[in-house]
């Protein structure tokens, strides 16, 4: 049984230096001031989530924490309440990698909804816990948003691993 999205081209090995980049570009996204209106998505919960669906074997859990700690430090948060959201997030993505990969990209999205929304709820507890307000109900209107971007962002983070097509008649692939 084939996946329902089959493509007839190849993609190659992605390159350690361009995950390293759009984490560091999704860190950057979410260090922008405008990343306090609700609504706003986590740009490294969403870039997390499609590496270790993508990658995970090179991606996984021990990335997250650390990116979640370097998070912590930048956004001045309860240290580990995003390390703790994003190894959450790591290990149900990585263990439903194999599984959201045979779907189209928008059943992929319906897959990584709860697993967005389990992130925040994990920061929002942590945050409570610690003594903050609830922030109301908008807060959790980011990870619909980033829901609805998984298939664009699908097509941007694996446009460089995209083989050219050229065609070989001594290759039969």
């Amino acid at each position: 049984m084939q996946p329902t999205h089959s493509s007839r081209r190849i993609l190659l090995p992605v390159k350690p230096w361009f995950i390293l980049f759009t984490l560091l570009t999704a860190m950057t996204l979410n260090a922008v001031p405008l990343g306090r209106f609700p609504g706003f998505p986590d740009w490294i919960a969403l870039t997390l989530a499609f590496w270790c669906v993508r990658e995970p074997l090179r991606v996984g859990m021990l990335t997250a924490f650390i990116v979640g700690i370097v998070m912590d430090v930048i956004g001045g948060a309860v240290m580990g309440q995003h390390a703790l959201a994003y190894v959450l997030l790591a290990y149900f993505a990585g263990q439903l990698s194999r599984r959201v990969l045979w779907f189209g990209l928008l059943q992929q999205s319906l897959h990584i909804l709860p697993l967005l929304l389990l992130s925040q709820v994990a920061m929002l507890i942590t945050r409570l816990m610690a003594g903050a307000a609830f922030p109301g109900w908008w807060y959790f209107a980011g990870c619909f948003l980033a829901a609805m971007l998984w298939t664009p962002l699908n097509y941007l983070l694996l446009l460089p691993q995209f083989r050219p097509v050229e065609r070989d008649d001594n290759r039969p692939i």
